[in-house]
Parts: C-alpha cells; sequence; structure tokens
C-alpha cells in the first residue's frame, strides 16, 4: 500500500511541474537573460546526469578522464556526435591498454 502512495506523490509532482508553466507563464518571455538561461537549461541538466558516468564508467577513473578530455576536444573541433563517441571510446581503450 506505501508503494502506491510512494508512485502517486511521484506522479502528482512530475505533473505538477509539467504544468506550472502553462498555468503561470501565459505572456512570451521578453527578458533576454532569462531566456538565455532557458535555453540552456537542457543542456546543463544532461551534462550534470552524464558527466558522473563518464568518469565512473571504466575500471579506471584515469581512462574515464582520457575520454572526457578528448570528447570535449574533439566537440570542439568537429562537433559531430558520431566523431566524438569514437574519439572517446578510442581514448579509453588506448588508456586502458597503458594503464
Amino acid at each position: 500500500m506505501n508503494i502506491y502512495r510512494s508512485l502517486l506523490v511521484i506522479a502528482l509532482t512530475i505533473y505538477a511541474i509539467r504544468v506550472m508553466p502553462f498555468l503561470f507563464i501565459r505572456k512570451p518571455i521578453k527578458n533576454r537573460w532569462f531566456r538565455s538561461f532557458l535555453h540552456y537549461v537542457p543542456f546543463v541538466t544532461l551534462a550534470v546526469m552524464t558527466f558522473p558516468a563518464i568518469l565512473t564508467a571504466t575500471d579506471s577513473v584515469v581512462a574515464g578522464a582520457a575520454a572526457l578530455v578528448a570528447g570535449l576536444v574533439m566537440a570542439w573541433i568537429s562537433g559531430d556526435l558520431f566523431a566524438v563517441s569514437i574519439t572517446c571510446c578510442a581514448a579509453v581503450l588506448i588508456v586502458g591498454f597503458i594503464v
């Protein structure tokens, strides 16, 4: 019975979070700073969720850090997601053999 109550609270919380903007923000947002802030929220959220996973995905934190650095450099150079992922995998493989 307790699990159903927890699921109900979770469902209501998620629903409330999704409905709040529709209830309170009726006019277009004209503030440039706030629009810029809202533009970067999904990217920051994704980065916060994936950053710890990058470092702990392998047995060696050094290999994860090497993949992170290689991925950042490759993303800066090309911006192609496939190239970044291949570079990260290659970095983990090479550092994994060395360390």
